[in-house]
């Protein structure tokens, strides 16, 4: 990425001298791969979903191949992974998803897939405050005898993020560095455990059994699993920051998605050799999501089981850390590109970070924090309510909405490399995105069809219409908002998803002129 630091232009709405180049253009050379690895993993938050996604799959769908299913979608993952990582060799733009998809299908769809980004990863990171506060509450409660509100850690973690976000992306890293890696190696320690001291059925397989992924709930356990992989699509929305993109992103892609099927599918085995494959479904419906934490405190006791419980809450705030950069740097490229007001399209300081839409992010979770907050501890209502209703209504509207993405974008794909020419010599990453795109409309059709299971609804409930229509109305008005941009503003509409490229344009038209 090249940036323009030789001819610095006046803004008239600011009247402060800059370089455009400068302003647009997010620092190249923050990340390496690790840095970048550890960006995208912090999002997949291994502990909140080993301690939460998998007792609720055991206990609500009563699926024993819960292993089993985090091996398939790993698999339909890499198959797309292998046309996305292509794609990014060609396109390094912080926009990631909706710029692929602008490459391949056009910029009104880019800017329908867009809105859908927006909300869809603004609805998962504030998901994660509502299960963050109720955690801290309990542990203010348990250990300092301190009644706290959920709402009150919430916001302040909110601010907590929001002032790291206006930090360089390479502290960042550091900072989500360390708490997974503390994360990860406590998951172990409990795998270690549990292999070492079976239940009594001893080091079973049976969890890897096809016959295990039959019945009803097979779909419902799809879409809870498949949101335990959401991050390492997150890769491409750094490029622009590494210095060799066309190297870094496929390469950490690649290691984020092979190494969370793996350990993933390892965790969730682990559980079930803990428990007896028999007794993991019923295990899982007495304890919930104390399931992990029970297992722990008879085999590596009460200390162990507390550091957990403490590395929990960190796991979830890197998660809302690693959420909040994505949002902010695809608030940045869409006012980069017109999509939205240009004060978004600019980087803050000598941090080189999306500042504003690190600030629209915190102002959006503050809002809907302090909503939710609202609704708590009415006379007549449960006041755990207003807690899980944010993380799981939110939380599976984001879900939905990456499904979305990933599923188009796979088509995109494909277009892509038809319309330059290349389609013979990416005929196999062509197969693998479309099989994958079928895959994962599949998959996105089931989490409609059962969206009343996730949420907790009843059957029958306007939320399981509601919900869902939230991503169908962001991709609606951002269909809307590209097709009005063709119609008025057709030089804008032409620069949806090109980034950086866009403003080099620019300067080899005012070389020309």
């Amino acid at each position: 990425m090249t940036t323009d630091s030789s001819s610095p232009s006046r803004s008239a709405a600011d009247g402060i001298s800059t370089f455009k180049g400068q302003e647009r253009a997010l620092r190249a050379d923050r990340l390496g791969t690790g840095g970048l690895l550890l960006s995208v993993l912090a999002a997949t938050a291994p502990l909140m979903v080993v301690a939460g996604v998998m007792p609720t799959t055991f206990a609500v769908m009563g699926i024993v191949g819960q292993p089993l299913l985090f091996v398939v979608l790993g698999t339909v993952l890499v198959l797309f992974s292998l046309g996305y990582a292509e794609m990014s060799r060609h396109v390094h733009n912080a926009g990631a998803f909706y710029a692929y998809i602008s490459r391949g299908l056009g910029g009104t769809a880019g800017a329908g897939a867009a809105m859908v980004a927006l909300v869809a990863y603004n609805a998962l990171q504030v998901g994660i405050y509502g299960i963050f506060g109720f955690e801290v509450s309990g542990l203010f409660a348990a250990y300092a005898g301190l009644e706290v509100a959920w709402w009150t850690p919430a916001l302040a973690a909110a601010v907590a993020v929001g002032a790291l976000g206006w930090l360089k992306i390479d502290v960042n890293a550091r900072v989500l560095g360390v708490l997974l890696v503390i994360e990860v190696l406590l998951v172990v320690v409990f795998d270690v455990a549990a292999i070492a001291d079976p239940g009594k059925e001893g080091l079973s397989l049976h969890a890897f059994n096809p016959d295990t992924l039959t019945g009803a709930g097979v779909g419902t356990a799809l879409c809870f699993c498949i949101a335990a992989f959401l991050g390492f699509e997150q890769a491409p929305v750094y490029a622009e920051e590494t210095s060799r993109p066309h190297i870094l992103v496929p390469r950490v892609m690649f290691l984020a998605v092979t190494g969370v099927a793996v350990f993933f599918a390892i965790s969730s085995w682990a559980l079930t050799v803990a428990t007896g494959p028999a007794d993991v479904v019923a295990t899982s419906q007495e304890q919930s999501a104390g399931l992990l934490f029970h297992l722990t405190e008879a085999r590596l006791g009460g200390t162990f089981t507390d550091v957990l419980h403490v590395l929990f809450v960190t796991g979830m705030f890197a998660a809302l850390l690693s959420f909040h950069n994505v949002v902010a740097r695809y608030a940045f490229a869409m006012g980069r590109e017109g999509l939205l007001p240009g004060a978004f399209g600019r980087t803050t300081g000598a941090s080189g970070a999306p500042g504003t839409g690190s600030l629209l992010q915190t102002g959006i979770a503050v809002v809907l924090v302090l909503a939710f907050a609202l609704t708590d501890d009415k006379p007549t209502g449960d006041p755990t309510a207003p807690v899980l209703h944010l993380f799981t209504w939110f939380g599976n509207i984001g879900a939905l909405g990456v499904i979305v993405l990933m599923a188009i974008a796979s088509l995109s794909v494909v277009v892509f490399f038809v319309r330059r020419g290349a389609a013979g010599a990416q005929a196999w990453r062509l197969a693998t995105s479309a099989l994958a795109g079928l895959a994962l409309v599949v998959i996105a059709g089931y989490t409609v069809k059962d969206f009343d299971v996730l949420v907790g609804a009843g059957p029958g409930s306007a939320l399981s219409r509601l919900l869902p229509g939230v991503i169908g109305l962001a991709l609606v008005a951002g269909l809307v908002q590209g097709l009005v941009l063709r119609a008025r503003a057709p030089e804008v509409h032409a620069r949806i998803g090109l980034g950086n490229e866009a403003f080099q344009l620019d300067k080899e038209a005012e070389r020309g002129a």
